[in-house]
């Protein structure tokens, strides 16, 4: 029996190419170049899509439109702004992600950064490295501390709300901005970015990607935040204006920033490299064997449901399932 057709957007990990290897006829690009060429070729057979952001195609509409059997698009990622969902939504197809599997990972490695930015641990360590504690005497007291701070929440969805549990262990005030007021949340809600910067001096961004959330934290945002702010991005490069970042903690606008994300990943504007008061890190929120292989579980549990004919685990609000 001939096996349904799947476009596999670039290289994923081993658990999810044997799986899917095994259960459809895949073709793979090497590099997004290919496309076109692909699509020619067997564009009209394609059923389904494995993508993620990191393999540099978007799935947009002008893609779905020259696959007219297209029915899923599995995304390995709880982000999807690589992919047009309200457009697949229009067109009768199913995106899907992989929520939930990462939210604890991502949680944890958020309070991990936020601790190196405000102790500097990282900078501390490359003191003892470099012999400075040797020669030089103890790495210098740091300005910042968690003690004194508040933190303000910019996004509060299954990540958001793991992030605020944690800071209430660590004794720390929580505030959130979201789209809605959530009920039955005790922390104070603030309607707009700039509010909540206002109220705070600690600002995680966990938001989604996409056009609504583009340089959300910009200018205004980061001038509000104050000289003792520190910034976290733990969400997509597109939710901070980098320029306006870049320019704020060198006119030191705001203290430091903590950043697991970037535009143009993994070819990050070098100017973040000349930064003292910058942590750094390439985008390691939910890089853990652990919680990849449960992402990547999600990802194929989630194609393999179109071939049972059973309902996809994980929808995008944006494409509820009607049916196959």
């Amino acid at each position: 029996m001939t096996k349904p057709a799947l476009l596999m957007t670039g290289r994923m990990m081993k658990l999810i190419e044997e799986q899917l290897d095994e259960a459809f006829t895949v073709h793979r690009l090497a590099q997004p170049a290919d496309l076109d060429e692909t699509l020619a070729k067997v564009g009209d057979s394609i059923e389904a899509i494995c993508t993620g952001g990191h393999t540099g195609v978007k799935v947009d509409d002008a893609l779905m439109a020259k696959l007219p059997k297209l029915r899923i698009i599995g995304n390995f990622g709880v982000g999807y702004d690589s992919v047009d969902a309200a457009a697949a939504g229009k067109r009768g197809i199913i995106v899907t992600n992989t929520p939930d599997v990462l939210t604890e990972e991502v949680a944890d490695t958020t309070l991990g950064l936020l601790l190196m930015t405000v102790r500097e641990l990282s900078q501390a360590e490359r003191w003892l490295r470099e012999g400075k504690w040797a020669t030089e005497g103890d790495y210098p007291l740091t300005q910042a501390s968690l003690r004194d701070r508040s933190v303000g929440i910019l996004g509060m969805g299954r990540i958001g709300m793991a992030i605020a549990r944690r800071l209430e262990a660590f004794a720390v005030p929580v505030s959130y901005c979201a789209r809605h007021r959530r009920e039955n949340l005790p922390y104070p809600y603030y309607p707009t970015a700039v509010e909540l910067a206002k109220a705070v001096d600690t600002l995680i961004v966990i938001t989604p990607g996409g056009p609504e959330t583009r340089n959300i934290v910009d200018a205004a945002v980061l001038e509000a935040l104050g000289p003792r702010g520190i910034l976290i991005n733990m969400a997509r490069g597109s939710c901070v204006d980098e320029q306006a970042l870049i320019n704020a903690l060198r006119n030191r606008t705001i203290h430091a920033a903590g950043l697991d994300v970037f535009l143009n990943e993994p070819r990050i504007n070098p100017e973040f490299l000349t930064l003292p008061n910058a942590v750094l890190l390439p985008h390691v929120g939910s890089a853990s064997v652990h919680t990849r292989n449960k992402m990547g579980q999600l990802v194929v549990d989630n194609l393999k449901a179109y071939l049972e004919r059973k309902p996809p685990l994980t929808p995008v609000p944006e494409t509820p399932f009607k049916g196959w």
